[in-house]
Formats: C-alpha cells, sequence, structure tokens
C-alpha cells in the first residue's frame, strides 16, 4: 500500500508499518475499559495492539486525530498516524525508557515513539553512540532502526494539546504503563525516566505492580538514581529483580538548545543504564 492510499487517522489492520492491531482488536472507549483490556492481555504484543487503539479520553481522541487532518505544512503530503502511540523496541528490554508523550507531528504523525522530531533526534542518536540502537536515526515505523535490549514508552500514550496531559487523562492511560512494567519485569533492570514527568509515573507503576518504591518519594534530577527492589507481591515479579531507576532531563528543543542538556550529559545516563543491566 502506497502512503498515498492511507487514510488518517489509520484504521488498524490496513498495512501500516509496525501497526501491532487488527480490524479485530478490541477498542477501550472508557478509562474502565482500559483496566481490563490491560489487565487481560497476556504479552507485550497484545498490549501494544490493545494501546494503539485505545478511545478512552476524549479530548486526546479529537486532537490527535484533528492534528493528523490537518497536518503540518511540511508533512501535508504525508499520511498520519492519529492514534495513540503504543510501546516500541525490544521485547525482552533490559533497559525501559520512559517519556512523556508523543509528540503531535513527531509519534502522532510516524506511528512510533519519540520518532520524526528533534527530541527524537537527540534520543536515537545518543543510543546509538552507547551501542543501544542499531541506526543513529529513527525517521518512520518500519525503517531500519533497532533498539537493542531496550524498549521505550510513554506515560500518555496520545499527543495531548500543548503536551499538557490533564490529570484525568493521565490517570486513564495508566494502566497501560503499569501493564508494561509488569510484562517487562523478568528482564528489565535498569528504567531511564526522560524528565520529571516520566520519573513520577515511573515510579508509580513499578509501586502499582509490586516494586518498593521509598517514602518519602525521591527527588527528580539529571543523574538522580534510586533503587527499587521487587516485593514480595506481584506475580511476574517472582522473576524479577530490583530495578534502577535513573533520572535524565527530557532531550526538548528548549533543554537541548539552551545547554540544560547535552549530548555528553545524555550519553552518561544511556552508559550508566547499560552498564547496570550487563548489556
Amino acid at each position: 500500500m502506497t502512503e498515498a492510499a492511507y487514510a488518517s487517522p489509520v484504521p488498524p489492520g490496513t498495512g501500516w508499518p509496525d501497526d501491532p492491531a487488527a480490524s479485530d482488536t478490541p477498542v477501550a472507549q472508557r478509562a474502565a475499559d482500559v483496566v481490563r483490556l490491560a489487565r487481560s492481555a497476556t504479552d507485550l504484543h497484545e498490549l501494544t495492539a490493545r494501546q494503539s487503539v485505545c478511545r478512552a479520553c476524549p479530548r486526546l481522541v479529537e486532537w490527535r486525530e484533528q492534528v493528523a487532518r490537518e497536518r503540518r505544512r511540511a508533512y501535508a503530503d504525508e499520511p498520519y498516524w492519529g492514534r495513540p502511540v503504543p510501546g516500541w523496541g525490544d521485547d525482552a528490554p533490559r533497559i525501559l525508557i520512559v517519556g512523556l508523550a508523543p509528540a503531535a507531528h513527531g509519534g502522532n504523525r510516524t506511528g512510533r515513539i519519540f520518532t520524526g522530531d528533534r527530541s527524537g533526534d537527540w534520543l536515537f542518536a545518543s543510543l546509538h553512540r552507547v551501542g543501544l540502537a542499531a541506526s543513529p536515526t529513527s525517521t518512520s515505523a518500519g525503517d531500519d532502526q533497532r533498539l537493542l535490549g531496550v524498549r521505550v514508552v510513554a506515560a500518555v500514550r496520545c499527543a495531548p494539546p500543548a503536551n499538557k496531559p490533564l490529570p484525568v487523562e493521565r490517570d486513564a492511560c495508566f494502566p497501560w504503563l503499569a501493564r508494561e512494567v509488569e510484562l517487562g519485569a523478568p528482564t528489565v533492570s535498569a528504567v531511564v525516566a526522560l524528565g520529571s514527568y516520566a520519573w513520577d509515573s515511573a515510579l508509580r507503576a513499578h509501586a502499582a505492580v509490586g516494586y518498593v518504591v521509598p517514602r518519602p518519594k525521591p527527588k527528580f534530577g539529571h543523574g538522580a538514581e534510586v533503587e527499587l527492589p521487587r516485593g514480595a507481591e506481584g506475580e511476574r515479579l517472582r522473576e524479577a529483580g530490583t530495578v534502577l531507576l535513573i533520572g535524565s532531563y527530557h532531550p526538548s528543543q528548549q533543554n537541548t538548545f539552551t545547554g540544560k542538556l547535552t549530548e555528553t550529559m545524555l550519553d552518561g545516563v544511556f552508559t550508566r543504564a547499560k552498564t547496570y543491566a550487563g548489556l
């Protein structure tokens, strides 16, 4: 199928590269559905398929689809994904990277998290430099990019207006993140949180599936670290060990243009995660 043949938003099962969903993938229409469908997903492929068709947050659905129809002038001739952007990467990851949400003209356009925007350019270049990605760039779903022992997810799976999800939207989306953390628990050793929003979401998700989070809540900072041991409960955690959560400033244009985040700083965080994870 040619690019011109795709509708925006892209209907599931119509051939978009790496689309995890099919026409019969169950769709969450409200927050209670997210809880049920996330909990019953038996593996990452089933979970990401369900994430990618979620319609539980009306404001986010309206916004992501409006952006996909109206498009930015630079991408006027390209189809937009216009759906939730699911987790992506290694199916048995040693490192989990958590971001905030897809960019309106990045992941919401390409269908892959951190792909097609400036933040992603920084992220994938850094991962490649430290040996965690096959290519220094990620331009579109179905390109030659592969993550090596790494999986990337977002706390909120839909592009939000002004890049600011509402608390009710964060909470509705949370079961997708918690279940992805739980399914990855047998192999994940290190988690990198890109920004304070991702840091808080990662702590909350790990606590929800049975990891022990210190009190008071650990503070975010670039290079901040906290070890999260597994608790006594949690079926998936029987195979899991302690996870190291590492904070990093988000590779946003605001942070990279001002020098708040440098290539050396970002590489240092991923090198630390790689070493801890034994990659």
